[in-house]
């Protein structure tokens, strides 16, 4: 089953993603775009985040690492981001398909060795590895959620940014 724009699944509003998907498909050079984040740094290992309109998104480090423990650490803030994106995309692509989701749930975990970070060594600083669990109860056949599945694996923007290297420039002004 597929909704047309007039429906409302999900709590999707499917007209505006079919806007937008329309004017793309007109105008291929709107699919181009740029996303922003302000960082200032607030003491000690806290800083927060200004993201458009939106109340400033606050970090800060646990205790074990010296912060003061008063916000999610940026680590910790990246496996959020992957998790919301997957959960957009569940939520489009089922809404797109006609499934409905009655409860979405993703788990996300990273393994990370502070060796590199602590100066204790040489190497990669970065995550060793991430894992999400998706759980989703929905009256879906399993096969209509196999390919829900992949075809949210195979269109995450931050899922695919974690995958594969991206060009990275951190300038001193």
């Amino acid at each position: 089953m597929t909704v047309d724009a007039s429906t409302r699944l999900n709590d999707v509003n499917i007209e505006a993603v079919g806007g937008l998907v329309a004017a793309v498909q007109a105008d291929p050079a709107k699919a181009q775009t740029t996303w922003a984040a302000h960082v200032a740094w607030d003491g000690g290992f806290s800083s927060e985040a200004r993201i458009r309109k939106f109340a400033a998104i606050p970090s800060d480090e646990p205790a074990a690492l010296g912060g003061g423990d008063t916000a999610p650490n940026p680590v910790e803030q990246l496996l959020a981001a992957l998790g919301n994106c997957l959960a957009v995309g569940y939520a489009a692509n089922a809404t797109v398909a006609g499934i409905r989701l009655d409860n979405l749930r993703i788990d996300v975990k990273g393994d990370l060795d502070l060796h590199v970070f602590l100066g204790l060594a040489q190497g990669h600083a970065g995550f060793e590895s991430i894992t999400a669990t998706v759980s989703i109860e929905t009256d879906a056949s399993r096969e209509q959620l196999e390919e829900l599945h992949a075809k949210v694996q195979s269109s995450s923007p931050v899922g695919h940014t974690l995958r594969n290297a991206v060009p990275l420039d951190v300038t001193l002004a």
